[in-house]
């Protein structure tokens, strides 16, 4: 046990995952590259949990911080602050969502937690509807509507959550069905459960893709279908675009837009990516649901100038190089070289995904039951070569996930695959 892992297990809590027999410390970064303590290099194909998003060490966002650095770092949203309005002015215009309004936090969770917030204020209903395998957050609130038993500490909840199918396409009783009759089974489904309820629901909350839930998705329309309900009932949509959003699938920019035959969410959520590595997360809504509340609010940290400045550059960044095009492209090509190294392997059960938003999921050889040893394994083998990845999974599942900055190169999508195929073959 390293000196530094020892320190950490006498302060830090039990329940913080660490990855690895041997945890490693990284200590550097610079595009799609990590170095550890040790000065082992690795090529990093899971951007601190989706959350480096161009490049580590990107020039024009280190520029950014240390320019708004040397000038003020923090003043709070009680005063005028340009690097936010400027922010939360590009955000609402890519949103699609029409009078756009925007709240900055630090993180995803914080994010879904005022937007649970606006949903409940606004209907003045503490139903709240989410899907089986979803994750969105760690806060009292979010985990009372994390459909995903891993992560979720405490049945209590400020909330009634009742859970919708249809996050997961290949599992589960619908999962022999068409992908019209899936939609039409969800929608019945729907149906159903809101023909049961007492009073109004406030809202839906969905990731397009769920992401600890081990990157499944429905078949694309799905929300739409939904949406066509909930209208009735006017009950919100908020779309979790945590993992999903700024690109990453390749063909959209959002998750939402892949089910927006209905049009866009009532509210949309966003973290991750936009600050990579720094701490934001937000809010869109529609004005009318945004400032439906009637109490004071401010936010410490939220939309502090030296964060606004790093997501301005890095977002900026995105769109000049086109990293959405980069994903679809980078991605469709690692999918498949994903697929090819995972054929044949009798603990691989599939390879799913879009962009570069890639799961492998792992089952014990013959069954559907789910093999996290396999999934550890090939995590371990992997680092070992040089490939740090991720996993995760919901219910009885086990699931790889991979997920690069979006300015990964096709020499090193093969380099990926070519390691993670040796992971998988040592099994």
């Amino acid at each position: 046990m390293s000196s530094l892992y020892g320190r950490h297990k006498a302060v830090i809590p039990d329940w913080v995952a660490l990855y690895y027999r041997d945890p490693i410390e990284i200590t550097h970064g610079e595009g799609r590259h990590v170095w550890d303590a040790e000065g082992r290099r690795y090529l990093d194909f899971f951007g601190g949990i989706l959350t480096t998003m161009t490049a580590h060490a990107l020039p024009e966002v280190t520029k950014a911080v240390a320019e708004q650095a040397g000038r003020i770092i923090h003043s709070s949203t009680l005063y005028l602050n340009r690097p936010m309005v400027e922010l939360a002015e590009r955000v609402a215009g890519l949103s699609g969502i029409p009078d756009a309004r925007v709240f900055f936090t630090t993180s995803g969770t914080e994010a879904n937690d005022a937007a649970l917030l606006l949903a409940t204020t606004y209907r003045r209903s503490n139903q709240i509807l989410a899907m089986r395998n979803s994750y969105h957050g760690r806060s009292f609130s979010t985990v009372g509507i994390t459909g995903n038993r891993a992560w979720s500490p405490t049945g209590l909840s400020p909330l009634q959550t009742l859970y919708v199918h249809g996050g997961v396409r290949t599992r589960g009783p619908y999962a022999g069905l068409t992908d019209e009759r899936f939609i039409d089974a969800c929608v019945a489904d729907l149906e159903d459960m809101l023909g049961q309820t007492r009073a109004g629901v406030a809202a839906l909350i969905a990731e397009p893709i769920q992401g600890v839930g081990g990157f499944t998705s429905p078949p694309d329309g799905l929300y739409a279908a939904f949406r066509r309900v909930l209208d009735r009932h006017g009950i919100l949509w908020i779309s979790d675009e945590v993992q999903t959003g700024w690109g990453r699938t390749g063909e959209h920019f959002w998750g939402w837009q892949a089910h927006g035959q209905a049009g866009p969410p009532d509210i949309l959520t966003f973290a991750k990516g936009i600050g990579n590595g720094m701490s934001v997360g937000g809010v869109v809504a529609r004005a009318e649901v945004m400032n439906c509340l009637d109490a004071n609010s401010i936010s410490t940290f939220g939309g502090s100038p030296i964060t606004m400045a790093a997501g301005l550059a890095n977002l900026s960044y995105l769109l000049e190089h086109d990293l959405q095009g980069n994903a679809r492209r980078v991605g469709g090509l690692l999918i498949e070289r994903v697929r090819a190294a995972a054929a044949g392997v009798a603990e691989v059960r599939e390879v799913r995904g879009r962009g570069l938003m890639i799961g492998i999921e792992l089952t014990e050889p013959g069954t559907d039951r789910a093999n996290p040893d396999a999934a550890t394994a090939v995590l371990e083998a992997a680092r070992e070569n040089g490939l740090l990845i991720g996993k995760g999974g919901g219910h009885n599942t086990s699931t790889l996930r991979i997920a690069p900055p979006l300015s990964l190169t096709v020499a090193e999508a093969e380099e990926g695959a070519e390691i993670l195929e040796q992971a998988l073959r040592s099994l």
